[in-house]
């Protein structure tokens, strides 16, 4: 018999997992649902001294308590937490570790670091610790779950009972820092990905492919993966599927990421279009590529999408299709830009603005390029860093393209009161021409994103050309050649330089 030890996200307690628990237990699986202290019924003050540790303790002592010698542990987001703890006090019970929308903790992280509501992560965060980083974190209404994780498929009684039953999360939970045992690295796991929120395994491949150390493990074959299409919350959302998933990784099934030595990752491979070489100079976080030309010329400069992992090698600068796309644009007589801006953590949005603004400063400034005549243009996740020129444009401006971009934040980035909402900021855009390309096989968290800023720009009058390739995936540039792909790129670029010579 497996018995399974599931310990949810914050504000919960096991009383979230009762119609998983109910199904795990017809198919003969023990099951103990946790309810650390302080998180029992919403009604009960927080105690002190709650911490992070006072949870380990908790999941400590229902392990000591199962019969049978192995135990399943399953974490839902802050919940991986103690289940770490734990499972490193007790690693010879532990079968495997299944993360349910939860991130993966380094050790020394506080939970904190994962809080997908900024302002609170803002708060415990402080280093100065005046801003009452020890107060309990207070549950949202009804109407507030959307900033901690996506409620998609919850029904409405479910996410009523949800703001009725949970409690103040204690803040020690979450400000103190979790210690990983060195064993707990070698126990078998699995990941269920929740694509709502914006994870999928093809993301999560893309990422062990920029090359982060941090991630070479999850390519080994104790590491398996699922994805569910449904929201933060799938013991809600989708009970059954999820305790089908959580007996499918007891077995140790699930998808396991690839590892081929000596090919190189979909991210590093050549690009689509073969384009005469150009003079390339490098400057700081800036790379130029050159038309062959004396007088200055106008410049489109290409903001790489992330977060890219800080260990990442090449950088993003050195990618074949960001270089592709300047070479390409300076082959056409432009100055090609590509810029290493340091987007490696979602925190990070307001450093890789500054990044870019300075960037853009300083190519305008070169006397090779036209200040009077820039194009932005927008890749993947760099998207939202397109939201502040759409809020302003500068006169300079003279167009701004995005490929397969993200256009509002996701819901659990823990950005959604912030400045990087180009969905919004492109009421206030004028008549700032707007080039988009649009892939038919978006993840389509990603595609609503894009069509809430088409909605949005068709209501304000926007200028925007969409350019789709309905067989394109996101990233075509260096997996697909087909004649469709290339002719994309190809008029997404003749528009661009088109706007900047008119």
């Amino acid at each position: 018999m497996t018995a399974f030890v599931l310990v949810s996200d914050i504000f919960t307690g096991g009383w979230i997992w009762d119609e998983v628990a109910g199904r795990l237990r017809e198919a003969g699986a023990r099951v103990c649902p946790v309810t650390p202290a302080g998180l029992g019924d919403g009604r009960s003050p927080v105690g002190p001294g709650i911490d992070l540790e006072t949870h380990v303790q908790d999941v400590v002592r229902l392990i000591d308590g199962v019969r049978e010698p192995r135990v399943v542990l399953v974490g839902h987001g802050y919940g991986i937490h103690p289940v770490l703890g734990a499972a490193g006090r007790r690693p010879e019970r532990i079968a495997r570790i299944v993360f349910v929308d939860a991130g993966m903790p380094q050790d020394g992280d506080p939970a904190a670091k994962l809080v997908a509501d900024q302002a609170v992560r803002e708060r415990l965060l402080d280093p100065a610790g005046r801003t009452g980083a020890d107060r309990p974190v207070s549950p949202p209404p009804l109407d507030g779950w959307q900033r901690w994780g996506s409620t998609e498929g919850v029904p409405a009684d479910a996410l009523e009972r949800l703001t009725r039953l949970a409690a103040p999360q204690p803040a020690g939970t979450l400000t103190q820092p979790l210690r990983l045992a060195e064993e707990v690295s070698r126990l078998p796991t699995t990941g269920v990905l929740c694509t709502a929120s914006g994870a999928s395994i093809e993301g999560v491949q893309m990422l062990v492919g920029f090359g982060d150390p941090r991630l070479q493990a999850l390519t080994e074959p104790r590491v398996t993966f699922f994805e569910l299409r449904t929201g933060h919350w799938p013991m809600l959302s989708c009970p059954e599927e999820l305790a089908g998933v959580l007996l499918r990784a007891a077995a140790g099934e699930g998808r396991r990421l690839t590892a081929r030595p000596g090919e190189p990752p979909a991210h590093l491979r050549p690009f689509l279009l073969d384009v005469p070489r150009q003079r390339r100079e490098r400057v700081g976080r800036v790379d130029l590529h050159l038309p062959g030309t004396e007088e200055p010329r106008p410049a489109v400069v290409f903001v790489h999408g992330g977060p890219v992992p800080t260990g990442a090698r090449p950088t993003p600068r050195d990618w074949p299709a960001l270089v592709g796309y300047a070479q390409y644009v300076a082959g056409l007589g432009a100055v090609g830009v590509t810029v290493d801006h340091r987007l490696h953590e979602l925190a990070d949005y307001p450093r890789a603005a500054e990044d870019v603004a300075d960037a853009v400063e300083a190519v305008r400034a070169d006397p090779r390029v036209e200040g009077e005549r820039v194009a932005l243009w927008f890749l993947s996740g760099g998207g939202l860093l397109s939201a502040d020129w759409l809020a302003a444009p500068p006169p300079w401006l003279r167009c701004l393209a995005a490929t397969y971009p993200v256009l509002a934040p996701l819901p659990n980035w823990g950005l959604a009161d912030t400045r990087f909402r180009p969905a919004k900021a492109v009421r206030t855009a004028g008549r700032l021409p707007i080039v988009l390309t649009r892939v038919g096989l978006e993840r389509p968290e990603i595609a609503a994103t894009v069509e809430e800023f088409l909605g949005a720009a068709g209501e304000c009058g926007a200028t925007v050309e969409v350019i789709d390739l309905p067989t394109g995936r996101h990233a075509f540039e260096t997996i697909d050649r087909s004649e469709e792909a290339r002719r994309a790129v190809h008029l997404a670029v003749r528009s661009v330089l088109g706007h900047l010579e008119s």
